[in-house]
């Protein structure tokens, strides 16, 4: 039988898996799911009057995390899909997911996703698994997110970008285009290099050498789409990692963030932008 603290408020519309545990000063109203181990540590609110809110087992919330709101959308009309978070998700103090603004989709947290403090997840973002956000990192709406993704403190990302799978995200930083999987933001809008310590960890040491050298050969620097796309699917004859890298550049909508400006090992930083005429000029 759930376990429900005598402060807390929960509709009878709620559904209750058997050891649910909710915490005091809770609220949980409307369509809401709530599966096996689910813990609401206190002052939480869940909120599926707008569209179904289902969190998948093991999942917890620490007080004052707030999940299936109204979208921050002027245009929002009511009907949503609401949203539907994973398995053994964490999300901390302060922690907010709102629901989507259409009923086709709801706004999706895969598995073991951890939110840390004062993070936000708005309408309609996709997360995969495991994704980090640490503290006071935000998504703003509509963006998608790959599995084993880190999100460094404070670090913003801009409505419908992409981040591919095992990206880096330094603190401070923002983006407002599409970042390729396996690489590190190391400052607004720029790669750094690749997620050395990721790819280790996941054993794809062997994909290093192939991806530095897409890196240095098509995504150092801006150029045109067509000849990146095409020289990374080159590349990607001899490995398939570099080969979901092209076809993530190729599908993107917003542009993609390179390297433009890095300085070479042990060289001095790169002092030299593109001009109109496509000639490099000095700062």
């Amino acid at each position: 039988m759930p376990t429900i603290h005598p402060s807390a408020i929960v509709e009878p519309s709620v559904r209750l898996a058997d050891d649910v545990l909710i915490g005091p000063g809770c609220v949980v109203t409307g369509n809401v799911t709530l599966g096996r181990g689910v813990q609401l540590k206190g002052s939480n609110y869940v909120s599926g009057d707008c569209g179904n809110v289902e969190m998948g087992p093991g999942t917890r919330l620490w007080p004052h995390a707030c999940v299936g709101f109204e979208p921050q959308d002027y245009k929002f009309n009511g009907v949503s899909g609401g949203v539907k978070i994973g398995a053994g998700c964490f999300l901390r103090e302060g922690a907010t997911v709102h629901c989507s603004t259409t009923a086709e989709r709801p706004t999706i947290l895969g598995d073991s996703v951890f939110m840390m403090v004062n993070t936000h997840v708005a309408h309609d973002c996709v997360l995969g698994d495991r994704v980090v956000m640490v503290n006071g990192s935000a998504l703003a709406g509509h963006c998608e997110v790959g599995d084993d993704v880190t999100l460094g403190g404070n670090a913003v990302v801009h409505q419908f970008c992409r981040i591919g799978r095992m990206v880096m995200m330094s603190g401070d930083c923002a983006i407002n285009k599409d970042v390729p999987p396996f690489f590190i933001v190391s400052e607004r809008n720029r790669i750094g290099g690749l997620n050395l310590v990721g790819l280790r960890r996941k054993g794809l040491r062997d994909h290093v050498g192939p991806l530095n050298q897409a890196f240095r050969s098509f995504l150092y620097q801006p150029m045109e789409r067509r000849i990146v796309v095409d020289g990374l699917r080159e590349l990607g004859r001899g490995s398939q990692i570099v080969a979901e890298v092209a076809e993530f550049v190729a599908a993107s909508q917003r542009g993609f963030v390179t390297g433009f400006g890095k300085p070479e090992r042990g060289g001095p930083r790169a002092e030299r932008v593109v001009g109109d005429s496509g000639d490099p000029v000095k700062n």
